[in-house]
């Protein structure tokens, strides 16, 4: 098997009291398209954020690209490039959509302004979101912010080529979208693992039941911190695993305990 892109390795976090995971192992490989699920509250987004580098864990060890990461990005920057994709799209709203997509580059390299605006411009295209650059956040919809993000998270400077993201990581990418929204999201993001101008591994954490049948071909469930479940999609409707069926029915019976 290809050496993992991302490993985590009994990887443990806690937030006051709660231990959010507890002993985590979870490996992520080249071609990857792989859901992280599990009931509200599970660390989901725990681990992407642990994966992209922006947070530590407690204990455990994680490896990118099989060197073991000491501290976090901004100490150290990891052998590749890790995409974080938020979940509310984090853009600037005081700044255009040309200026939030092309944001790294404007900041940080010494690319002249109309080559970085070519690269923008490109990448709005791939996201099917052309000549809307002057926009302001302010001025799009929910799906079309989401695909603003997207394009910013794939933007790569070509002076750097080993800063381009090899995995990207999409936390509840169709949250807040309504059902037609979420199709062209997801129908997105399995476009973008087909383009040869972006990585083609990824892993998103989703409620979604259609994101998860659409987007991935490998699923991870948590529940109590743990890895409960691996398994593949086709294997949703087959397995017996209790918290699986639970998840997917909606049943208010079965192990996973509802807050109310």
């Amino acid at each position: 098997m290809a050496e993992a892109l991302i490993e985590l390795r009994q990887v443990s976090k806690s937030f006051g009291g709660t231990k959010v995971l507890d002993q985590v192992d979870l490996a992520v490989y080249p071609g990857d398209a792989l859901a992280i699920i599990g009931p509200s509250g599970t660390g989901k987004s725990t681990i992407l954020r642990i994966m992209a580098g922006l947070l530590a864990p407690d204990s455990g060890e994680v490896f990118v690209a099989g060197q073991q990461r000491a501290g976090l990005l901004e100490d150290k920057p990891d052998p590749i490039g890790i995409g974080l994709v938020f979940q509310q799209a984090a853009l600037f709203d005081s700044l255009t959509v040309e200026e939030n997509v092309g944001f790294s580059l404007f900041e940080h390299s010494k690319l002249p302004r109309s080559r970085i605006r070519e690269l923008v411009n490109q990448k709005l295209e791939m996201v099917g979101l052309q000549g809307i650059n002057h926009l302001y956040p302010a001025e799009l919809s929910g799906g079309m912010r989401k695909r603003v993000s997207f394009a910013r998270a794939i933007m790569e400077d070509p002076s750097h080529p080993d800063d381009n993201p090899a995995v990207l990581l999409y936390d509840e990418p169709t949250a807040g979208l309504d059902p037609v929204a979420s199709t062209v999201v997801e129908d997105l993001i399995r476009h973008l693992q087909g383009s040869e101008q972006v990585c083609n591994t990824y892993v998103v954490v989703t409620h979604q039941e259609s994101t998860i049948r659409r987007t991935v071909e490998r699923i991870v469930l948590l529940y109590h911190g743990k890895v409960q479940w691996m398994g593949q999609v086709a294997e949703i409707d087959t397995t017996d695993n209790p918290l699986v069926r639970q998840f997917f029915s909606g049943s208010l019976d079965g192990p996973i305990h509802v807050l109310n």
